[in-house]
């Protein structure tokens, strides 16, 4: 009997320890799932925070790209324009070195001028500046 009855205890005992067991690993379980729901409302509002932060990045990189293009665009259009300006620059002073070309409507006046104002490259200049003129033999 007494066997039995140390048996009997020993089942109770279990018993009671099962569910307080029971008990306390569904409190434990309850207190968990409460974390867990706090840890992703928590873990939402961040990701949302962070988003809008990304958003704003990534509007303020697309609108200083845009800026960077103009900025790129009116460079490009300044360049041309000095470009074309130093060009038409070159023109002019191209046609106005044309006046000065020998043609063959000036070229009878050019040869006159010549054998009135005849130049001799002939001569030198010395260390201390003066110039010296080649001798001519006769």
């Amino acid at each position: 009997m007494r066997a039995l009855r140390m048996q009997f205890k020993e089942e109770m005992l279990r018993k009671r320890y099962e569910e307080e067991i029971g008990s306390l690993a569904e409190e434990k379980s309850r207190q968990e799932a409460e974390e867990h729901s706090t840890l992703m409302a928590w873990n939402d509002a961040e990701n949302l925070r962070l988003r809008k932060i990304r958003e704003l990045r990534v509007q303020k990189e697309v609108e200083e790209a845009e800026l960077k293009r103009k900025e790129a665009a009116i460079l490009r259009q300044q360049e041309l324009e000095n470009h074309i300006k130093e060009r038409e620059r070159e023109i002019l002073q191209l046609q106005e070195e044309a006046k000065n070309f020998i043609t063959l409507e000036n070229l009878d006046q050019r040869i006159e001028e010549a054998l009135d104002n005849p130049k001799n490259y002939n001569f030198a200049i010395d260390k201390e500046g003066r110039v010296v003129k080649q001798t001519v033999l006769q």
